[in-house]
């Protein structure tokens, strides 16, 4: 079904460029730039509906399918880019830029089209041409099938339990463990898998300090040897990447991937994140010592951080995570959510039970303004499946534009938190409230779009700035007006508020490690020889704790072998600078609901979407450009 559909689909969008190329008129905005804007409307959304299906409903015939479509969308993707005609219009458009009428977003569209098509090599010599399409066409395939190595490894990962071996684990826990024993045929025993909420579950709350060793070893060294090994492939991708970098003229995969972020290079990414090091490595060795007083075992490891961190968190602030998940459930959650978009922007999120989804777990939205003016859909997928990639992520179905007329976005969210059986609901730690938060953040920048050209709209942004609006919407569901919304006792009111409190050394140190790993591979072309060495010299270098393993392994690091972060994944941490001192706006006005400040947000970061430099975006909403002091405070590591 998917193949013909993208065969009918690259088809049609190759006939657009046919016919922009043979138009005898002069090329113009209108008849390239916007033209190109319409050009492949069905393969649009073909695409957009396999992404969805094959990351959130995968099975063995969609998996097979996969290598098949990324290569006639690469194939496609350069046929365009290599165009002569069709760069010799957008070129001679792009040259006579200051001599046309055209506004902000306009000269913006046709600068980034016109940089986007050098970058897909549009410039390059004959010779090089077929070097840079051969290495496109590898590194698709190569990053199709790390992503499969992952999603197939930790499908055949389980850790089948008894009653006795369950001791700590929340009663939500291990209800979900029984239900997924009971599908695999194991009716009266737990399975647990390598979906992160049981990892971390796992490691935060049992007693058996043997099952969180078995559990963390296994998370940590997915596809590093075996059936699924991806070592290989993580070095031969990065070989490529490089290679193609240099046949741009950039002296960098990390230089190229950086070019239209607001970091712009290297340099200043990693700069930032040093410049946090030094204070979460020092915060993160006073934490580390106090988990050893706590322990009293002489030989701390990796897998007693999140155990020993509880135990601090509920003595000194009497924080109970199974009480925590006993209030903080997903409708409540999800409704919080609601609640806080509505006050915040008037919007209104209305349950469409009719519409249906591509699974039955899956739920749609109709989303309004106030006064009932549509919005768009939005459509949630919250509980684990073997078949769905693991993590939580947000995506669109159709983007909002209005080039022709009005045209509403399709949005939706993925998680993969443990469904309850039983119809009861869904208990959520206080991390994956705050995951549901952060991706709803990312359909309200997609939801409120407010632009002409669909290359703009919502998420289409810089890599650091798209995760701005997601890190700030995480603020609402620990404030005390949000949680009090739905009934949770003040005295875990105030024990959630302090839970940030400690651990924060040990939470920046695992990010920026692999943050400064990924951009030291995309910015040292040697580091390709022997890619695991090469990371743990530099975390060697920087005193990287033997306690603390990086959030990603390399060989299942798939923001960035099977995604989009690659030479990016900074971009978390640059992202929650400007965060923190957006949120810190809302703290000087003492209002976290605001109505002004809350629709200058919407005006001057959600609504323009990439229609304009996100820097002039953040500026727009604070008056000038952002301070990192508030990030260092907000993770408590200022001195």
């Amino acid at each position: 079904m998917f193949v013909p559909a993208f065969e009918q689909g690259v088809a049609e969008a190759a006939a657009d460029i046919a016919r922009i190329v043979a138009d005898q008129a002069a090329p113009s905005f209108a008849n390239t730039l916007e033209a190109l804007e319409r050009a492949g409307a069905r393969l649009s959304r073909v695409r957009r509906i396999f992404w969805t299906i094959s990351s959130a409903q995968s099975d063995a015939a969609i998996r097979a399918i996969e290598p098949v479509v990324t290569q006639m969308l690469t194939r496609h993707g350069i046929a365009v880019a290599h165009n002569p005609h069709l760069f010799a219009r957008v070129a001679q458009v792009w040259a006579k830029r200051d001599e046309t009428a055209l506004d902000e977003a306009q000269l913006r569209l046709l600068d980034q089209s016109y940089r986007g098509l050098v970058d897909g090599g549009a410039a390059l010599e004959a010779v090089d041409k077929a070097r840079y399409a051969a290495i496109s066409e590898e590194l698709a395939a190569l990053t199709t099938q790390f992503g499969q190595n992952v999603l197939a490894a930790a499908a055949e990962w389980e850790m089948v339990l008894d009653r006795p071996d369950l001791d700590g684990l929340p009663v939500t826990m291990q209800a979900a463990a029984a239900r997924r024993a009971e599908l695999r045929g194991l009716a009266g025993r737990y399975v647990l898998t390598l979906d992160r909420g049981d990892v971390e579950g796992m490691l935060s709350f049992s007693t058996r300090r043997d099952l969180r060793e078995r559990m963390w070893r296994a998370f940590t060294t997915r596809c590093d040897g075996g059936a699924q090994d991806n070592g290989p492939l993580v070095e031969r991708i990065l070989a490529l990447r490089h290679e193609r970098a240099a046949l741009l003229g950039y002296a960098s995969y990390a230089d190229y991937a950086l070019t239209d972020s607001m970091a712009k290079t290297p340099e200043a990414a990693m700069a930032l994140l040093l410049r946090v090091w030094e204070p979460a490595l020092l915060q993160a060795q006073a934490e580390q010592a106090e988990l050893e007083r706590t322990a009293g075992i002489p030989d701390f490891a990796p897998w007693d951080w999140r155990f020993y961190a509880e135990t601090v968190r509920m003595a000194r602030y009497a924080l109970d995570g199974t009480e925590v998940r006993h209030h903080l459930t997903l409708a409540r959650v999800r409704a919080a959510a609601f609640s806080t978009a509505e006050r915040l922007y008037g919007l209104r999120f209305e349950h469409r039970p009719a519409l249906a989804g591509w699974h039955p777990d899956v739920q749609a939205w109709a989303v309004s303004e106030a006064n009932g003016t549509p919005l768009g859909l939005l459509y949630t997928d919250d509980f684990a499946r073997a078949e769905k990639h693991g993590g939580a992520w947000m995506g669109s179905l159709r983007v909002q534009e209005k080039l022709d007329g009005p045209v509403q976005p399709i949005a939706y969210l993925v998680a993969n938190f443990a469904k309850a059986p039983g119809g009861t609901d869904t208990g959520l730690s206080i991390d994956e409230a705050r995951t549901l938060f952060h991706e709803f953040g990312h359909a309200l920048h997609a939801l409120l779009s407010d632009v002409v050209y669909p290359s703009h709209a919502g998420t289409a942004v810089a890599r650091d700035f798209v995760e701005f609006p997601s890190k700030f919407m995480e603020h609402w569901i620990v404030a005390p007006e949000t949680l009090a919304a739905f009934d949770v006792p003040e005295a875990l009111i105030t024990a959630i508020g302090h839970a940030d409190d400690f651990g924060q050394g040990f939470a920046t140190i695992e990010f920026l490690a692999s943050a400064i790993v990924d951009l030291a591979l995309h910015h040292d072309p040697s580091a390709i020889s022997n890619a695991k060495a090469f990371a743990a010299h530099i975390l060697a270098t920087l005193g990287m704790p033997a306690t603390i393993a990086p959030r990603h392994g390399l060989t299942h690091f798939t923001h960035v072998f099977d995604g989009g972060y690659a030479g990016s994944y900074y971009s978390y941490l640059w992202a929650e600078v400007l965060d923190a001192d957006a949120f810190a706006a809302f703290g000087e006005v003492g209002d976290l609901f605001d109505p002004a400040l809350a629709q200058r947000f919407r005006r001057d970061v959600l609504a323009p979407g990439n229609s304009r430099d996100p820097m002039d975006s953040f500026k727009a909403f604070r008056g000038r450009g952002p301070h990192e002091v508030a990030l260092l405070r907000a993770r408590k590591l200022a001195s």
